[in-house]
């Protein structure tokens, strides 16, 4: 780990203590039906194994099941079997679901449903693909007001609130409702991030880029803590990478810090940005490290070379849980950034979305302990 020292900060990021909160970290977002082919391919399976998953969810779960974090989701799901479904496999996960909002089914999903993610792996020189079936979803019809954000923050409290890109994009009310929570919680003290991982899907019937880039301008400058990479900066944002802005000390696998140099300058508020660093080698072989720029000052994770993915998805949302994880404990911005990058490493390790990962195996991985068999 190379860093511009181990530096802390000179004004507190989280704000808020363990003892005065019920949660540590509050989600907002779509909790959805994956569906894995495991080894075969969407169209060619007969049969599919199913995880919960969703990208501000898998945040709160790996937070919860690695970190020991008190953590809930604000979501909304149609009371049907697949909904109740979705509820057993999250109770599995350990978050907290007393904020999850049931809504009427009216059988056959005209007015509400859940959302479904058809997602294979990929391997070798076929990339991972995914099929999303998620339109007029309950939770894509959250609104501004049905929710008591005031209450949730300031009378049980909360130390940190995440939310996203991914959630914004769903209809034209998330994204109201996304900035009406990070206002609330922005009053009552807690410590914000937000994740700009775009997809150009959700924004093709929702005022495409140009609205993408929009309103993610908007909630980035309402966050502490931002989270994504040069390509979805780019996409969300509207931020191009400046090569000129490069500094001798920086290495070459830390071309995005330019980047989230752009972000920050654009958004003075924002204290951290943070970024995963991926080589494609193939969908089997990644290069994979982080980069982070907080208050100014860079860090940098040596790239893991060729490192074997068993299934990326929520690489970058377990990247996003170690961060959090550490800042939540005090720690430098530098040594919570070894928390991502490893948690991110070993939650590509197993199927699924969301981290199986401890924390002896995170700390073990931080350490540079070998994998050798533990009996």
């Amino acid at each position: 780990m190379a860093a511009e020292g181990n530096y802390r900060f000179t004004e507190p990021l989280v704000r808020r203590t363990r003892e005065e909160c019920d949660f540590d970290v509050i989600a907002l977002g779509e909790v959805m039906l994956r569906l894995d082919p495991g080894e075969d391919r969407i169209t060619s399976a007969r049969s599919f194994r199913v995880w919960e998953g969703g990208g501000e969810y898998n945040v709160v779960r790996g937070l919860q099941r690695c970190f020991d974090q008190r953590t809930a989701v604000v979501t909304a799901l149609a009371d049907n079997p697949i909904g109740r479904l979705l509820e057993g496999l999250m109770r599995e996960g350990g978050v907290d679901l007393s904020l999850l909002q049931w809504v009427p089914y009216d059988g056959i999903g005209r007015l509400a449903r859940n959302g479904l993610n058809f997602t294979e792996r990929g391997y070798g020189p076929r990339a991972a693909v995914g099929c999303s079936d998620r339109a007029n979803s309950a939770t894509s019809q959250l609104r501004v007001g049905e929710i008591d954000w005031d209450d949730l923050f300031s009378r049980r409290g909360v130390r940190w609130f995440h939310t996203g890109a991914i959630f914004s994009a769903l209809s034209p009310t998330t994204a109201d409702v996304a900035m009406e929570a990070m206002l609330a919680a922005r009053r009552a003290g807690t410590t914000v991030s937000y994740d700009v991982n775009v997809r150009d899907s959700l924004w093709k019937g929702n005022g495409g880029r140009e609205r993408a880039i929009e309103v993610n301008r908007s909630l980035v400058s309402l966050s502490d803590v931002v989270f994504g990479n040069e390509m979805s900066f780019a996409s969300a944002l509207g931020i191009a990478n400046h090569p000129n802005s490069a500094t001798a000390d920086e290495p070459v696998e830390t071309s995005d810090v330019h980047s989230l140099r752009a972000v920050a300058s654009e958004f003075p508020g924002v204290r951290i940005v943070a970024s995963t660093l991926r080589n494609i080698v193939t969908a089997s072989i990644n290069d994979w490290g982080g980069v982070c720029l907080a208050d100014g000052k860079v860090s940098w994770s040596d790239l893991m070379r060729s490192l074997e993915i068993f299934d990326r998805v929520g690489g970058g949302d377990s990247f996003a849980a170690g961060i959090i994880y550490g800042l939540l404990e005090g720690l430098s911005p530098d040594a919570a950034l070894q928390f991502g990058v490893a948690h991110g490493a070993l939650a590509m390790s197993t199927p699924g979305d969301s981290s199986m990962a401890s924390l002896d195996e995170v700390r073990s991985l931080i350490n540079g302990e070998p994998a050798r068999i533990l009996r």
